[in-house]
């Protein structure tokens, strides 16, 4: 498939739905990616012929032979975003372009084919449009989507990359994060692993950057923390990102965030802090943070806030801080006024409480 073709989707509805009833029980308690909506979208590429026989068809398990590639080349990827029930009834995505851009970065950097945004962006309203009674009612619950590609090729040739491959979407109704309000986190500050290096996939939403980073985050919780905070890998000295958000800085009137140099994901919900910034009266800057500079800051009092963001969460504050050798508390250790400012407006423009001047806002139906 060019980017000058279309793909044509053929349509299979599930007639084992849940009824009404079973949805609902889901929906009044669902978590987040325990429980899966009725249908999913498959797409298979072939090298030579490209993206073919898109389809919706009925959630189920999928038949791999156990020799396929991603098993074990892990060459797969993957986003996520969410489908809001808006006021008024509408359900709209956040940015599913912007995801659509980066799921191609991602591609290749990961040696895999990329698929035209407006497949991408057509895959996921065809999900929600099937199951939108999945869609939650409930204030702050959303549909979780996960678009993901894998590897398909059977063999265990190591030379190059898979010459099949599978995308698919699929779709969880998610609670809101935070229950009984908003809780800073602990985080832990890892010095005995890294994420990513320069050169690696540092910048790409793959598995691997995930399944390498259980361990310091075991380690954190280990030494009584919520999650991992990562360090550059070279010196362990500068601040890269919390688990899987990215963090900002607030020094008074200034939003501060480690500058995307390869390592980093680049995190969609950052690049929409930066913009909202200006509206809120913020200025931004994007460069190294050092440990030294964000334990000094703290001591100083002119480090105010510090606070992660991303897809799930949103804006999450982040309440102390400790390492092997140190820890300190940000501030009083709990969510700060600019903290939760930029949180409500990001929400509110998700949720159709707040303007969205610049149409981030996809309507689906």
């Amino acid at each position: 498939m060019t980017s000058a073709q279309k793909l044509s989707f053929d349509v299979q509805h599930n007639d084992h739905a849940r009824t009404a009833a079973e949805r609902e029980q889901v929906l009044a308690n669902p978590g987040f990616g325990q429980t899966f909506t009725d249908h999913m979208i498959m797409i298979d590429y072939t090298e030579g012929s490209g993206w073919h026989d898109a389809r919706l068809m009925p959630y189920g398990p999928l038949s791999l032979d156990p020799a396929t590639s991603v098993f074990h080349y892990a060459q797969e990827l993957f986003e996520g975003l969410k489908a809001y029930r808006q006021v008024g009834g509408s359900i709209v995505a956040f940015r599913p372009h912007a995801n659509a851009a980066r799921f191609n970065r991602s591609a290749a950097r990961m040696a895999m084919p990329e698929l035209p945004e407006d497949a991408f962006v057509e895959s996921l309203e065809l999900l929600v449009e099937a199951d939108k009674e999945w869609v939650p009612t409930t204030e702050g619950h959303s549909l979780y989507l996960r678009p993901f590609m894998i590897a398909t090729q059977v063999g265990l040739g190591v030379n190059y990359p898979s010459k099949t491959y599978k995308y698919m979407v699929i779709a969880s109704p998610a609670a809101s994060y935070f229950t009984g309000g908003i809780k800073p986190v602990s985080v832990w500050l890892s010095t005995e692993y890294t994420r990513a290096a320069p050169g690696g996939t540092g910048f790409a939403k793959c598995g691997g950057n995930y399944a390498a980073a259980f361990l310091a985050q075991r380690q954190a919780v280990e030494n009584g923390c919520d999650q991992v905070v990562w360090l550059d890998a070279h010196e362990h000295e500068y601040v890269e990102e919390m688990g899987g958000m990215n963090l900002f800085f607030v020094f008074g009137n200034k939003l501060v965030t480690p500058e995307l140099t390869g390592t980093l994901l680049p995190g969609i919900t950052r690049e929409s802090i930066l913009e909202l910034a200006g509206d809120l009266g913020l200025e931004t800057e994007e460069r190294l943070v050092s440990v030294e500079e964000w334990q000094e800051g703290c001591a100083s009092g002119e480090l105010t806030e510090v606070f992660a963001c991303g897809t799930a969460a949103v804006v999450t504050p982040v309440g102390s801080v400790k390492g092997e050798d140190r820890s300190w508390t940000v501030a009083d250790g709990t969510p700060g006024p600019v903290t939760m400012r930029v949180r409500e407006e990001l929400v509110g423009i998700q949720y159709g409480a707040r303007p969205d001047t610049r149409n981030w806002i996809h309507k689906i139906l």
